[in-house]
């Protein structure tokens, strides 16, 4: 059994600025919000396009109930290193969080209030695929503690979402929605553009369908070619760049006009819809992820670590009853840091104001200054006052502005 250490946060002193150097680890002045994730690896089947953590259960069986055994486990594992701090954000993501029962859910997240100080006006949001979707369930769902769902619609047309692989249709996808709708007032779609053989037209279309339902929030994501897929290994016949590249203009310009802003790379939200669990990611707070395949990053005087838990389902239930779960576990380089944040922060199309970068890193804005003035001339970033943002070119060629920030 893994030995338990706590971790205290405290206001760490400003070592290295005498000097002028850096130092050696980050001083964070405090710790930033914290937020947990919460794994589910299982889906009905596997889409062609998906890279994620996702496994179609063997024998169609789902052990639910160990599973939540485990991840209480693996929360209670890892309280010594957030003691004190308080939760801002839950996410359920996968998989197909939507496969649990209310029942499981709700003991799930009744186990976690147990654990966690959970903040009264947490976001906590769920995964859900339109294939998955019963009144009853969203329901309970709302009963149990959850204020805000993402349903995975993709598309709907019928076409379009047989060569994704995926378990609805259209119409199936639109009594989802109408279903989210009449239990939660925090609704978010998942829509995919550049589809095989699809056109601007067919793109919009999707797009609109989705507006006349009145959500506030749309994630809206470019299908991309994932390593290891079925799809990269036999590529669909998809939109070339030109073509995808006009969809993109299109579907922003469409959606500005109907009041949502452009907040992150693939999100679009009204005012004050936004994801704060996801704003927690961009702009570089702490997050502690628990299930199958989870990644955390998490901030201490001793430095700043990213953990992954064991990936396979049945090796991380494994692992369970030895509550060993973390596979992989890091410290963050102070060198590696600049990179590390900017590649979270320079996804906000409103970018950042220069104290948050020595806040979540615990280095000198100094740091980023070359690389900084390096993209600027490149019309790559802007400097407006205290902010800094992306230009329209850095988010269009983000990696190429990330490289900057890489350091040997």
């Amino acid at each position: 059994m893994n030995e338990r250490r706590i971790i205290p946060l405290a206001v760490a002193p400003a070592a290295g600025k005498a000097s002028g150097e850096p130092p050696e680890r980050p001083q964070l002045a405090s710790p930033p919000p914290l937020a947990l994730y919460v794994h589910y690896p299982w889906c009905v089947k596997k889409c062609p396009y998906c890279d994620f953590n996702s496994h179609a259960p063997r024998g169609g069986e789902i052990p639910e109930g160990a599973y939540i055994d485990a991840l209480l486990a693996d929360l209670e594992t890892a309280l010594p290193q957030v003691w004190g701090r308080r939760v801002h954000s839950i996410f359920f993501g996968g998989g197909t969080p939507s496969l649990m029962s209310a029942q499981g859910l709700d003991r799930l997240l009744t186990g976690i209030r147990t654990l966690l100080p959970l903040d009264p006006m947490a976001e906590v949001t769920l995964e859900a695929n339109p294939g998955t979707v019963e009144a009853g369930r969203f329901r309970d769902y709302r009963a149990a503690g959850v204020n805000r769902l993402s349903l995975g619609i993709q598309s709907f047309d019928d076409r379009h979402l047989a060569q994704l692989g995926r378990i609805h249709g259209g119409d199936e996808a639109r009594r989802a929605i109408d279903t989210a709708l009449a239990h939660f007032e925090r609704v978010n779609l998942d829509l995919m553009y550049a589809l095989p053989e699809q056109t601007p037209d067919e793109a919009l279309g999707d797009l609109d369908t989705a507006l006349a339902f009145g959500v506030t929030h749309l994630s809206c994501y470019h299908l991309t070619l994932e390593p290891n897929t079925p799809f990269a290994h036999d590529p669909p016949p998809l939109p070339d760049d030109d073509l995808s590249a006009d969809m993109q203009e299109a579907i922003e310009e469409r959606l500005a006009g109907a009041g949502f802003r452009h907040y992150e790379t693939s999100a679009f939200a009204k005012p004050g819809q936004e994801c704060r669990h996801n704003l927690n990611y961009w702009t570089f707070g702490d997050y502690l992820g628990i299930g199958a395949g989870a990644h955390g990053k998490l901030s201490s005087h001793e430095g700043i670590v990213r953990e992954m838990r064991h990936k396979h389902p049945l090796r991380y239930l494994e692992g369970a009853q030895r509550r060993e779960f973390v596979q992989e576990r890091r410290e963050v380089g102070v060198v590696e840091l600049p990179f590390e944040f900017m590649m979270n922060a320079l996804r906000l199309t409103g970018g950042f104001p220069r104290r948050l970068f020595t806040e979540r890193t615990g280095l000198p804005f100094a740091e980023i200054e070359a690389e900084l003035m390096a993209a600027r001339r490149r019309g790559l970033v802007e400097v407006d006052g205290d902010a800094i943002r992306p230009t329209e070119q850095g988010r269009r060629f983000l990696n190429d502005l990330l490289t900057l920030f890489l350091r040997d």
